[in-house]
């Protein structure tokens, strides 16, 4: 009897330890969504690449879902309640709709950016974007993952390093523009910033000329570096005057003023000053 009833137990745990059914993937729309690692805004400035007329954000897409066989269309949307930049001049349209190749489930989309608005040198825009399912995908996921903002602009703003180096002189962001241009770095080191900062001192000195030279001797610098692209053009006036831009971005001009009563040519800044070095 003791061995019969063993023997039931055994049969009623091997019963509930069947192994149940796994439900089938759920063959609904996929989701897709923006494949970055924060949310925060994309901050891009184009005063650090004063020929461009226009420049590429790469977008990264991602699916939340199972690649597929076949390609499958979804959207990217302006949110124009969330969005100071202007169509066609400050950003190219975006397409009606963009595809996700067949057996993948990421993708780089070309956000272009223009260059093109002179008042950008003193202002900031946002282009605040959204992913949507579009015609093959849902639009399930939250609003965060599928939306970015990107802030540009122009315009320059002091760097730490500016003020541990007196030969820069006064800042002004059009020295510091053609600082960017003539020089041959993007930075420097803060003095004191690290115990052997000080072996940097000869390197910087190097930039620091790099860009006297510019300024000093314009036309001199332009004759011996084609290969920036850089030109002077005279303007179509009685001054004198020339304008220094570069042939890939000709919106973007630094103006070159002739004084007479002392035969010198001095770049102006943004404020009406001389730069000075």
């Amino acid at each position: 009897m003791k061995r019969l009833f063993t023997i039931a137990i055994l049969a009623c745990l091997l019963y509930s330890c069947t192994k149940e059914e796994i439900a089938p993937y759920d063959l609904s729309r996929d989701n897709i969504y923006l494949n970055f690692k924060n949310t925060d805004s994309l901050v891009y400035s184009f005063a650090y690449h004063p020929d461009l007329e226009r420049d590429t954000i790469w977008l990264p897409i991602i699916i939340s879902g199972k690649a597929t066989d076949h390609n499958r269309e979804f959207a990217i949307n302006v949110i124009d309640t969330l969005t100071s930049a202007v169509k066609d001049l400050h950003y190219e349209a975006l397409k009606a709709s963009y595809t996700m190749p067949a057996d993948s489930g990421t993708l780089r989309i070309p956000i272009v950016l223009l260059n093109t608005d002179t008042a950008l040198a003193n202002k900031s825009v946002d282009l605040t974007i959204q992913v949507s399912g579009g015609k093959d995908f849902s639009s399930n996921l939250p609003y965060g993952i599928r939306t970015k903002r990107i802030l540009f602009s122009s315009r320059l703003e002091e760097p730490a390093w500016w003020s541990s180096w007196p030969q820069m002189g006064k800042y002004t962001r059009v020295k510091h523009q053609l600082f960017l241009i003539s020089s041959g770095t993007t930075d420097m080191v803060i003095q004191g910033s690290y115990p052997d900062w000080y072996m940097e001192i000869p390197r910087s000195l190097y930039y620091i000329a790099n860009t006297s030279y510019l300024l000093n001797y314009p036309f001199e610098w332009v004759k011996e570096h084609p290969e920036s692209g850089y030109v002077l053009e005279k303007r179509n006036d009685s001054t004198g005057d020339y304008d220094f831009y570069s042939k890939s971005a000709p919106t973007k001009r630094f103006w070159l003023k002739y004084f007479p009563t002392a035969n010198k040519y001095v770049f102006i800044d943004e404020n009406g000053g001389q730069v000075l070095f």
